[in-house]
């Protein structure tokens, strides 16, 4: 299931959208291969609280390993034209935004083994309340990072007047944007001070 378009911004578009890497799941996997051999050994052997030893053992399983599942399941990481969105849970959510414009570094981290198997960590810094935002689990995180940064730079394009030909730049909508991102805490001050005297030809 996508990221719910009703959600988006007007002139929102989704680049790209994904679940964290199936290797945040071996363990699970690894459970249920141990748990599988030990019901198989315990259904061989007659003892009187067999059929107790095997319902815990299934409890065990469905509680660790299908909790995991859907937590797995309902993490996904957007990347839009605007921002980037993380949203995970299925009854109690929860969510993050960071828009891209006050995003000022993206690196990524992976051990040998996530190297192997494709996955990483990832680190954002950003202006304002945001600060550091660490992800893990990410697929491909290399090649996520540059998505980042490619949506970083044609956001900044548009917003200072760059923006293609179908979605011209207008400045009194920029300048409300970087008003209300001021007024959220995303934008400093001076960050703030610095934009606007781009957009109206004072730097």
């Amino acid at each position: 299931m996508g990221y719910p378009q009703k959600l988006l911004s007007s002139g929102e578009e989704i680049l790209t959208e994904f679940r964290p890497h199936w290797s945040r799941l071996l363990k699970q996997g690894l459970l249920t291969i141990l748990v599988v051999v030990l019901i198989v050994l315990i259904a061989t052997r007659r003892f009187d609280a067999k059929a107790w030893v095997i319902g815990a053992l299934v409890v065990l399983w469905f509680v660790v390993v299908i909790a995991e599942f859907v937590r797995w399941w309902t993490d996904k990481h957007v990347i839009t034209n605007e921002r980037l969105i993380h949203r995970s849970g299925l009854i109690s959510k929860k969510g993050t935004e960071i828009p891209l414009e006050v995003i000022n570094d993206v690196t990524f981290q992976q051990s040998a083994f996530e190297r192997i198997v494709g996955s990483g960590d990832l680190l954002i810094e950003s202006a304002g309340t945001h600060g550091q935002s660490s992800y893990s689990d990410i697929p491909q995180p290399e090649h996520v990072q540059k998505q980042i940064y490619e949506a970083r730079e044609a956001r900044m394009a548009e917003m200072r007047g760059g923006g293609s030909a179908t979605q011209p730049a207008n400045t009194t909508s920029q300048l409300e944007t970087l008003s209300r991102l001021h007024d959220e805490g995303k934008l400093t001050n001076d960050e703030f001070e610095a934009e606007k005297r781009k957009l109206i030809g004072g730097a």
